[in-house]
């Protein structure tokens, strides 16, 4: 009986299942895990990033707050506030400064 055959199948399916999980983020701001993306932006209004197959936009800032729209909602993070449901991903802010915004999208 030759086992080669179903060997290969598996590791041909393994290698594009590791292909589409690594496709889920699309942009250089982004740095992804299995199911759970950090992006980092510069705060400026033509920021944007692809991530777990929706699109997220830099909006607007405030010292505390930040607007994002994410997969076409605009939604509202605080600092330490936790995740909001966008689009079926859960959405976080991490971090805002002078220059730049982090935030966390899983799934």
């Amino acid at each position: 009986m030759n086992t080669a055959a179903p060997r290969i199948a598996a590791l041909f399916t393994s290698a594009v299942l590791g292909l589409t999980l690594l496709a889920g983020c699309s942009s250089d701001n982004v740095d992804c895990g299995l199911d759970q993306c950090t992006v980092t932006m510069e705060r400026s209004t033509s920021a944007s990033a692809s991530v777990l197959g929706v699109e997220a936009k830099f909006v607007s800032a405030d010292a505390d707050t930040v607007t994002l729209e994410v997969a076409g909602e605009q939604v509202q993070l605080t600092k330490g506030q936790q995740a909001v449901d966008v689009g079926g991903l859960q959405v976080s802010l991490d971090s805002i400064t002078a220059d730049q915004i982090s935030f966390q999208v899983a799934r």
